[in-house]
């Protein structure tokens, strides 16, 4: 395992990749090029060097990400019942299998200019508002799917899902309280989501020109 940095405690990310892709039409929306790499290549550049270990939630056939060379994790609740399914496999495979890891951040699989500081940040937001839990924000609203979540909670997010029946995250998260790191949107929001082929189109525009937010800074 990598270290993360020093003044940060050790943090596992997954990649959320558990969806139906239904916008993009089916598939594995991850494994879409953008120019000459997979989105799930340009994610791992970004977060990689952020974690002490990175795995992929994914449903199905794990041997389709084979290439990616992370530790592919399911859901354990069944039904595709949305990110808080892949929050939670996250979260009991890093207890079980990291247990000296107390953190897990989670990232959309869609992502592809996530920014160089997102986990320091992320950490620094939720120290300096004193919660258990961050999630980025830019351009005027949250990305509750990329956030920072201690092991701690696991057992609570079980039972939100399994007896509760809670679905969204901000439904979860909310009864906990989330800082918000904050991102500017210049030159592009660093959590711009490819969701439909209309959105890869534009995400292949802004790599063409040069657009590259590894080392991006947090505005705050």
């Amino acid at each position: 395992m990598k270290m993360s940095k020093s003044e940060d405690p050790l943090t596992l990310g997954v990649v959320l990749a558990g969806g139906l892709s239904r916008r993009m039409g089916g598939g594995d929306k991850p494994l879409r090029m953008l120019r000459d790499r997979t989105l799930l290549e340009h994610i791992i550049g970004h977060l990689k060097p952020q974690c002490a270990e990175l795995i992929l939630n994914a449903n199905g056939d794990p041997a389709r990400f084979m290439t990616a060379g992370l530790v592919v994790v399911p859901d354990n609740i069944p039904d595709f019942v949305g990110p808080l399914a892949g929050i939670l496999a996250a979260l009991d495979w890093t207890a079980l299998y990291r247990p000296s890891i107390e953190w897990v951040v989670s990232v959309a699989a869609d992502s592809p200019f996530l920014p160089g500081d997102f986990v320091a940040q992320l950490h620094s937001a939720r120290r300096r508002c004193g919660t258990p839990l961050a999630c980025a924000w830019s351009g005027g609203r949250t990305h509750p799917a990329n956030g920072l979540w201690p092991v701690t909670l696991r057992e609570d997010l079980r039972n939100a899902l399994t007896h509760e029946k809670i679905r969204k995250i901000d439904h979860w998260t909310a009864r906990y309280g989330v800082a918000h790191a904050d991102w500017q949107c210049c030159p592009v929001d660093p959590f711009f989501n490819v969701n439909t082929p209309d959105d890869l189109v534009e995400a292949e525009r802004l790599t063409n020109r040069g657009v590259d937010m590894t080392g991006y800074s947090n505005s705050a």
